[in-house]
């Protein structure tokens, strides 16, 4: 008895990890370039009583055995990379990928971070950045004299400058991308950190090799569905409630044993 109890309550555990995924989601509905988290459920271990094939007389063997699980667990959560919406802004500095890729920016560590959120503004310095100050790599400055500012499709950077009739190139923004962008690791931000998982970062032009082009003046939305995580929500309650029914039941039956042994 006191066995059901233990494994509806991994069961309770395990839902409420799932209940947290999901609120996630709903909490970054409107961050740009942010991906939905999916939690994936994994059993526990299993008490093998009786050994699938076991020889149950000399000549015969047991069709399946007798195997009772321990419980459950979230097992690991995966990032979602599908397209997000892309929404105009008409900022010349708001840029997003319109395909596969990732921007880099330089974090103050020197270490190098990855995203999809094109939010980036110019600083004292003329250098673009993102929201928190950290520089795009590779590094763009604007001069000070720079009227229109255009950056192309493959990540060509432009600008207009006083007394130059002629547009001035100030450099060209590169992608990356990665075999298995699921397993970057999350570090808050919107940044992205490379890990063993995820492979080498493989650095590019935008639109060419499989990556996605650049699109001025627009930013790509999360790409979190609200109906879907409403219905992964209900899901979660109903079988967070059918596991608090199960811990019911035992201590019901603890109870007979109690009053009536």
């Amino acid at each position: 008895m006191n066995n059901a109890l233990w494994v509806s309550k991994t069961g309770l555990g395990a839902q409420d990890e799932a209940l947290r995924v999901t609120a996630n989601n709903l909490a970054n509905v409107s961050t740009v370039g942010f991906k939905r988290d999916r939690a994936s459920f994994e059993d526990l271990l299993y008490q093998v009583q009786q050994q699938p094939g076991a020889l149950s007389s000399q000549d015969t063997t047991l069709p399946s055995g007798l195997q009772l699980g321990t419980g459950v667990r979230v097992g690991a959560t995966q990032k979602i990379f599908t397209q997000g919406s892309l929404q105009t802004t008409e900022q010349a500095m708001d840029l997003a990928i319109d395909g596969r890729g990732f921007f880099q920016i330089a974090r103050p560590d020197g270490s190098v971070a990855y995203t999809r959120n094109g939010d980036f503004n110019v600083d004292q310095d003329g250098r673009l950045v993102n929201s928190q100050g950290y520089p795009v790599e590779p590094g763009i400055n604007i001069p000070d004299n720079a009227s229109t500012i255009t950056i192309g499709v493959d990540g060509t950077v432009t600008a207009m400058v006083a007394g130059d009739p002629s547009a001035t190139q100030l450099g060209n923004i590169q992608l990356v991308d990665f075999i298995n962008p699921s397993g970057l690791q999350a570090a808050g931000g919107t940044l992205l950190l490379e890990t063993p998982a995820s492979g080498a970062p493989q650095q590019g032009t935008p639109g060419q090799n499989g990556l996605g082009s650049i699109a001025q003046g627009m930013l790509e939305s999360s790409n979190v569905s609200v109906v879907e995580e409403m219905v992964n929500m209900v899901s979660t309650q109903r079988a967070y409630e059918m596991n608090s029914r199960v811990v019911s039941t035992a201590d019901q039956m603890l109870q007979y044993i109690t009053q009536n042994i």
